[in-house]
């Protein structure tokens, strides 16, 4: 494993990333996107507490658990600007209004070091899948071509599968990477509340076999 500055926050506090494997497809893995969502921390600090010790997935995956540092931090959904991070990414679809004050996109498209960085990397990475870890109610929101891979996770978790989340994600990572770049990208909400416990014995082990999907399919 590798330890890397994968960005900084606005006010410059460290993103870390960690680095796996050196072989096979290039895999994302985000955790913290938004603040008050400790569930995909969860699950994002439980892969990597099982990678550590033993990583034998031939896929060159980069994991990073807390994505929205200052956010987190403050239990908050937008980070220290008081930016919603998953409505500021450069989307063909990005705007500027403001439909409820938590999705607040920012004056600019990519305006946010966080997402700065995240664009960069994935620029410069060119990963083949991403998964992105949040919670609300349980579903997998799937952009491009992972069905395959939600069906895995689907089938040790019974979550649903929706093309459509529902409503309006403008500047969302589904959409920039997704449906915009052709990057499978699940966007997986995991129960919010859900003890730490059970987000480990179940969603830990339930990405591990979809991440297996990927090692194949890629």
């Amino acid at each position: 494993m590798e330890t890397f500055e994968f960005g900084k926050t606005s006010t410059g506090l460290a993103i870390l990333g960690h680095r796996f494997g050196r072989v096979g497809p290039e895999v994302l893995i985000l955790g913290g996107v938004h603040g008050n969502e400790p569930e995909g921390v969860v699950a994002s600090l439980g892969l990597l507490q099982t990678f550590q010790p033993s990583y034998t997935l031939k896929l060159r995956l980069t994991l990073v658990p807390q994505f929205n540092v200052d956010g987190i931090l403050a239990s908050q959904r937008k980070n220290a600007r008081g930016v919603d991070l998953n409505r500021n990414l450069p989307t063909k679809d990005w705007t500027a209004t403001v439909a409820e004050e938590k999705y607040a996109p920012g004056l600019e498209p990519n305006s946010e070091p966080e997402n700065q960085a995240l664009v960069k990397w994935i620029e410069t990475s060119k990963p083949q899948f991403i998964i992105s870890l949040h919670s609300w109610h349980p579903c997998l929101n799937i952009n491009g071509n992972c069905r395959p891979e939600a069906e895995i996770i689907h089938s040790c978790t019974s979550y649903e599968i929706k093309d459509d989340i529902g409503y309006p994600t403008p500047g969302c990572l589904g959409t920039y990477c997704g449906l915009e770049r052709s990057i499978p990208t699940i966007t997986y909400e995991i129960e919010r509340g859900l003890e730490t416990t059970k987000i480990l014995k179940t969603h830990v082990p339930a990405i591990h076999e979809a991440l297996k999907s990927v090692e194949k399919r890629f």
